[in-house]
C-alpha cells in the first residue's frame, strides 16, 4: 500500500510538473520542452507498474496495448533532445535525432501487432510465423541495446558545449542517475529474459528509483539550479504563472491591491546584473545578432531558454524602452561606426542600415532620427 501510494505520488508529481514547463512562459523553450516530455514517458511507466501490481491488465485486457509499448525506450531520446537543443545551432544541426525514434516505433508496431492476438484474436500464428517472430523480437532487443546504451553515452560528449558550469553539473547529474537506472533495467530484462529468474524484486527497486528522478527534478532543476537559472523568475512563475494555470483558486487575504503590489516589487527587483540582460547584451555585443533582418523576441527568448514576453520584461524594465527600440539601438549605432570609417566610405546609407539589420528604408531612417535626432545624411553632414 505504502509503496503503490510512493508511485502514485511520483506519477501526479511527473505529469503535473511536466505541464507546468510546458504550459509556463517562464520555461517556454525547445530544451525543456524535452524535459516535460521526459517526465510523461517516466510517469507513463510508473503508471504501468502501477496498473500490474494492482491488477488492472487483468480487469481491463485493453489497457495491455499501453503496457506493450516501450515507453522507456523514449527516455534516452528525451534526455538527449533536452541536452542538445541547450548548445549552440551549429552543434545542435549535425544531429539527426529523428533516428533515435526509430526503436521506439519499431518495437511499439511490433508489439502491438504480435499482441493483437492475445487480446483480440483477430489472427493465429502459424509455426513458420513463430520463426519470424522470433527474428523479429531478437531485431527488438538489439533496438534495446542501442537505445538505451548509447544515446546517454553520447549525451557525456555533448555536454562539453554547455556553458553554464553550474547548469552543466546539473545535467551531468540527472544525465548520470538516468543512464545507471536505464542500464540497470536493461542487465534486469535480459537475465530474466534468458535465464528465466524472478527480477520482480528488482523492477520494483527501479521503480521506487525512478520516482527518486521525480523529486529531484522537481527540487534541483526548478528551486535550486532553477530550469529558467533566475531566482526573480521562479519568484514570478510561483506567484503569478501559477494562478493563470488554476484561475479558480482563492488565496485567503489575498486582494487585488496586494497582487499589483507583489507584481511592482517584482518588475523592480529586475536589475541590469539580471542573467538573461547580461546574455542578451553578450549576444548584441559579441555576436552581433542585432545584423539579423528577421531577429524578433522569439528568436532572442530561444537563444536564452525563457518566454519571449520575459525578454520584453527584462529589456522594459532595464531599459525602459521596448525590444525593438532597444536591438535598434545597436543598428544604429553599428550604421554610425560605419559611418565615421573610412572603410566603408563607398557605402550607401542605406547599404550600411541593410547590413545592420533594418529591413527597409523607412524603418533604418526612422530608427535613426528616434534614436540620434537626427537623419543618416544630417549625422554624416556633421561629421565632415
Amino acid at each position: 500500500m505504502i509503496y503503490t501510494t510512493l508511485l502514485n505520488i511520483a506519477i501526479f508529481q511527473g505529469i503535473v510538473l511536466g505541464v507546468v514547463i510546458l504550459k509556463s512562459s517562464l520555461f517556454n523553450s525547445q530544451s525543456n520542452k524535452y524535459l516535460s516530455y521526459l517526465l510523461f514517458a517516466l510517469s507513463i511507466v510508473l503508471l504501468n507498474y502501477v496498473f500490474e501490481i494492482e491488477g488492472a491488465f487483468k480487469s481491463y485486457p485493453l489497457l495491455c496495448f499501453l503496457d506493450y509499448i516501450e515507453w522507456i525506450f523514449l527516455l534516452p531520446v528525451f534526455i538527449f533532445q533536452f541536452i542538445i537543443n541547450r548548445i549552440d545551432d551549429t552543434v545542435k544541426s549535425r544531429q539527426k535525432t529523428y533516428l533515435y525514434y526509430i526503436p521506439f516505433v519499431y518495437s511499439s508496431t511490433f508489439t502491438i501487432i504480435y499482441h493483437l492476438n492475445d487480446i483480440l484474436g483477430i489472427y493465429k500464428i502459424t509455426g513458420s510465423g513463430i520463426f519470424i517472430i522470433n527474428i523479429l523480437r531478437l531485431i527488438q532487443l538489439l533496438f534495446a541495446f542501442i537505445i538505451i546504451l548509447f544515446p546517454p553515452f553520447y549525451s557525456y560528449f555533448m555536454i562539453r558545449h554547455l556553458k553554464d558550469p553550474q547548469e552543466k553539473k546539473w545535467v551531468i547529474t540527472l544525465l548520470t542517475t538516468l543512464y545507471l537506472l536505464l542500464s540497470t533495467w536493461l542487465i534486469t530484462y535480459m537475465t530474466g529474459f534468458f535465464f528465466g529468474i524472478d527480477i520482480s524484486s528488482t523492477m520494483s527497486g527501479l521503480a521506487l528509483s525512478a520516482t527518486f528522478i521525480m523529486h529531484w527534478t522537481a527540487y534541483i532543476g526548478i528551486y535550486k539550479y532553477k530550469l529558467a537559472k533566475n531566482k526573480d523568475a521562479v519568484y514570478q512563475f510561483l506567484n503569478n504563472d501559477f494562478a493563470i494555470i488554476h484561475p479558480n483558486l482563492q488565496v485567503a487575504e489575498n486582494s487585488i491591491t496586494q497582487e499589483n503590489s507583489t507584481a511592482e516589487e517584482y518588475r523592480e527587483s529586475i536589475t541590469a546584473d539580471n542573467l538573461y540582460f547580461q546574455k542578451l547584451e553578450q549576444l548584441c555585443k559579441e555576436q552581433h545578432i542585432y545584423t539579423d533582418s528577421t531577429l524578433n523576441r522569439e528568436k532572442v527568448a530561444e537563444k536564452l531558454g525563457i518566454s519571449a514576453g520575459y525578454v520584453s520584461q527584462i529589456v522594459n524594465t532595464i531599459t525602459g524602452d521596448n525590444f525593438a527600440h532597444y536591438i535598434n539601438q545597436y543598428r544604429v549605432e553599428a550604421v554610425k561606426e560605419m559611418i565615421s570609417n573610412s572603410e566603408y566610405g563607398n557605402y550607401t546609407l542605406l547599404t550600411m542600415g541593410l547590413e545592420s539589420g533594418f529591413t527597409s528604408k523607412t524603418t533604418f531612417y526612422k530608427a535613426f532620427k528616434k534614436v540620434t535626432g537626427q537623419t543618416p545624411n544630417e549625422y554624416k553632414n556633421t561629421l565632415k
